[in-house]
């Protein structure tokens, strides 16, 4: 029997990394989690034990985030799956965020993952193989929403060092995926995960109104499971060839497809122009 992969798991305390830690445990994994407090995972899973390490991390601190991936091989002796899910929304429009506001969520969810692969990297490269799966949003590749424009910015940066990630990794056996995921009804639309602007300009009358479909009509109606996502990167860790894009959840097609739709019928409507610059 192959023996089960050791799985490291960021942002493991609600949404997504929460449902998927729970799974993996049920299935004999093991797991390091992490979160901003132990207690919040300690509280879900239990203490230390052979199959399970929390762990507290500021995804922020790149020192902090190296020292609490060491600590994990040390307990387990090795890391097989890395899954950054550490993230949050941001909402507002660009001209309503302050820099800070901004800032801080590029570093949480541009940032923070990029601490961890630059510190997961020399395990799985050492050790030739592994999985990292970057979890974006359908907002990394179709940005459409306003009020949005920072978040889905963060997750358009993750999508894309994820593409350049999977060809730098893959000479060493480790591959890597960018998930897309749809709405899940989790708890990421809750006025505790998402930030609103902390000065908001009422004159953006269709960023309101998303801001509020979002928090008040979305949140709790979401059409996907949490439960089953977690079953399908369980099943993607397993594959010879997974994929680096993996679209998640019933409504990921659709807002592909909308992207797809956009961006050629720009190209085909200034085609002409386009090609005027050759020389």
């Amino acid at each position: 029997m192959e023996a089960k992969k050791v799985w490291f798991v960021t942002g493991a305390s609600k949404g997504l990394g929460f449902e998927l830690v729970k799974k993996l445990l049920s299935d004999g994994y093991k797991v390091a989690a992490t979160s901003r407090t132990v207690t919040s995972l300690t509280d879900a899973f239990g203490e230390v034990s052979e199959n399970f390490l929390p762990l507290s991390m500021n995804i922020t601190d790149n020192n902090d985030v190296q020292s609490v991936l060491a600590k994990t091989v040390e307990h387990f002796g090795n890391v097989d799956v890395i899954v950054n899910n550490a993230g949050y929304g941001q909402l507002g429009t660009l001209e309503e965020l302050s820099d800070a506001e901004a800032r801080a969520n590029f570093d949480v969810n541009v940032f923070g993952t990029l601490n961890v692969i630059r510190n997961a990297m020399p395990y799985l490269r050492g050790q030739k193989s592994g999985n990292i799966f970057n979890i974006s949003s359908v907002g990394g590749y179709y940005g459409g929403f306003p009020g949005w424009g920072v978040y889905c910015s963060t997750k358009f940066a993750v999508a894309g060092f994820t593409e350049a990630l999977a060809e730098e990794a893959k000479d060493f056996g480790v591959h890597a995926t960018v998930v897309y995921p749809a709405y899940f009804r989790t708890d990421f639309l809750t006025k505790d995960s998402v930030k609103t602007p902390e000065n908001s300009i009422e004159a953006y009358e269709a960023a309101r109104n998303s801001e509020k479909a979002h928090l008040d009509e979305i949140n709790g109606n979401q059409p996907n499971d949490p439960v089953k996502a977690a079953d399908v990167l369980i099943q993607i860790s397993k594959e010879e060839n997974p994929p680096v894009h993996l679209l998640l959840g019933v409504g990921a097609p659709e807002f592909l497809n909308n992207k797809i739709e956009a961006i050629t019928k720009d190209a085909k409507s200034w085609e002409d122009l386009t090609l005027s610059t050759g020389i």
